[in-house]
């Protein structure tokens, strides 16, 4: 675990968060400055920079991080309506904390292509 990380920080309990679901390998929260009315953060309890470090043995990890976003869909009421989940891949990609992370948003429409 990289010390200077955000997101390790907040899986290991040093940083303050608002969970929403655990298991063992990922950990959802509320992310502090959403951007729709349903704005929950997946993270892989492992440091993983970000889905460009992804490999081929990380699929059980990629389907337990969809499986938990479609569960919390359907518990945040925006599974019938539609959402989003989207990660960000560098700094030109949008991405401003490195560990990867996915975003589920929801609560209202959404424009394509996004900004």
């Amino acid at each position: 675990m990289p010390a200077d990380c955000l997101f390790c920080r907040i899986i290991a309990g040093e940083i303050p968060s608002t969970k929403v679901d655990e298991d063992d390998t990922v950990l959802a929260i509320r992310d502090v400055n959403p951007q729709a009315p349903t704005h929950i953060l997946l993270m892989p309890k492992a440091h993983i920079t970000s889905a460009q470090d992804l490999g081929k043995t990380d699929g059980a990890l990629l389907g337990n991080i969809f499986a938990m976003s479609a569960d919390l869909a359907d518990r945040e009421g925006i599974a019938s309506t539609g959402y989003r989940v989207v990660t960000n891949v560098g700094r030109d990609g949008g991405q401003s904390v490195d560990h990867l992370h996915f975003h589920l948003l929801g609560g209202r429409r959404f424009a394509w292509p996004p900004g």
